[in-house]
């Protein structure tokens, strides 16, 4: 028999007992639409975790700080301690997994707009990686090569200007009382800068003239608490605070922290291994995404070992609708025996029947659970984001099905019924002829 008599053999046994075969289909309907739809569902809390901390700031980079920031003063390996200098930064730049560096230096600054000011960190870094580090604009521009005192604020920066000579913000409305763009900008190392009274007049800091050029967009990463301007702009304002607080001249300038672009995110953490072997102490949101993921892992092994258990029970019922068809047609299997058919397809014709009904089961529970997401995702995504007051992450998905995964439960509800036909399979190849119909 080819196999194109065996499929139609197989559909017109199948339609002869519709109940029993409807009943098994539905079994593997229900355990194939469990599986995928508790993987489904830890599919999307992978995803809302991705998401939740990607507005934290950018998952490809690293940040790289000096020995004791985050632990014990670390050495090189000779007994010096690890300096985080551009002898360090052109060490991370020759990693092949890292795509740009950048220095950083910070300074806690006063900047002055009119009768108004700010106390902020600055921060000044290389103009060039500020496109590929993620930094988006809300307006302006971001830093470019040849700034000089050019500046770009946080997000919420520019809202935290008040009137020194009033109570702090007793002017404030909720909106930024300055233009940062438009605006003149004073900025200086002065904290006392604009203040009715001065307790410390012993230091001359200097008051450089600088222009606000961009405003970023994002209100939730750590972006949006700082103001940004050039590097080497940072290291000569960082040379006359020195000299103004009379601090001992150093031979070799040392940075904060440096910032390192990892191209593929899969490479974070052993560019992170590396950067830790040189002596440095490292940190990512990949760290706190990392654990949040393994945590999402085992909810969604636990959901797909519920699901499993479905499809278990289903195979059950696949071999009891293929051991009782056996007893039904005992005489058809010693007639098939009789005229010539061989062992081999007697096997190939039962175990193609299990075949179907896993497959049928697998294609409707792969539509069901398409369906079952598309509901989780309009009617319980509102309620559930509301419940959690915004957790799952604005416009998230709580269930997401890849097209491997319905691919793969398609796969596994076929193969499921193959292995649930194979003993009653074995056992129609093993019937002999004579007792068959004798039987009958």
């Amino acid at each position: 028999m080819n196999s194109k008599d065996l499929l139609l053999l197989g559909l017109r046994n199948l339609l002869r007992r519709k109940t029993r075969t409807l009943l098994a289909i539905t079994g593997v309907v229900v355990g194939t639409c469990a599986i995928i739809v508790m993987l489904s569902i830890g599919f999307g809390m992978s995803a809302n975790f991705e998401e939740q901390i990607a507005s934290y700031g950018n998952l490809h980079l690293v940040n790289v700080y000096g020995g004791g920031m985050y632990g014990p003063v670390m050495d090189t390996g000779d007994g010096k301690p690890a300096q985080l200098d551009d002898k360090a930064v052109a060490s991370m730049e020759k990693i092949k997994e890292v795509e740009a560096v950048t220095p950083r230096i910070e300074e806690y600054m006063t900047i002055g707009i009119g009768k108004y000011i700010a106390q902020v960190g600055v921060v000044g870094i290389r103009p060039e990686v500020m496109q590929k580090f993620g930094y988006e604009l809300q307006d302006g521009r971001l830093l470019q090569q040849g700034d000089s005192f050019d500046l770009v604020f946080g997000n919420m920066v520019p809202s935290w200007f008040y009137n020194p000579k009033k109570t702090m913000y007793s002017s404030w409305n909720g909106e930024p009382q300055v233009d940062v763009i438009t605006d003149k900008i004073i900025l200086t190392g002065d904290y006392e800068y604009g203040q009715k009274k001065r307790y410390n007049d012993d230091i001359d800091y200097k008051e450089y003239k600088a222009k606000g050029v961009g405003v970023l967009a994002n209100p939730n990463d750590e972006t949006a608490y700082y103001v940004y301007t050039d590097l080497e702009t940072m290291k000569k304002i960082q040379a006359d605070l020195r000299k103004a607080r009379k601090e001992p001249v150093v031979s070799q300038l040392t940075y904060n922290n440096v910032m390192v672009y990892v191209k593929d995110i899969n490479d974070v953490q052993d560019v992170s291994d590396m950067i830790r072997e040189m002596g440095f102490q490292t940190s990512s949101l990949n760290d706190w995404l990392e654990a949040m993921q393994e945590q999402a892992r085992m909810i969604q092994g636990v959901l797909g070992g519920i699901g499993a258990i479905s499809l278990f029970v289903a195979a059950l019922g696949i071999t009891n609708t293929m051991v009782m068809s056996i007893y039904e047609r005992t005489k058809e299997i010693g007639v098939m025996k009789v005229i010539g058919a061989n062992l081999p397809d007697i096997r190939r014709m039962f175990l193609l029947e299990a075949g179907l009904i896993g497959f049928l089961g697998g294609l409707l529970g792969v539509g069901l659970s398409f369906l079952i997401s598309l509901l989780l995702n309009t009617v319980l995504a509102g309620f559930l984001g509301a419940f959690l007051g915004g957790m799952m992450g604005g416009g998230s998905n709580i269930s997401i099905i890849p097209w491997w995964t319905a691919v793969g439960g398609l796969l596994f509800a076929t193969v499921i019924g193959v292995i649930a036909g194979y003993s009653p399979a074995r056992r129609a190849m093993r019937l002999s002829a004579l007792e068959s119909l004798r039987n009958e």
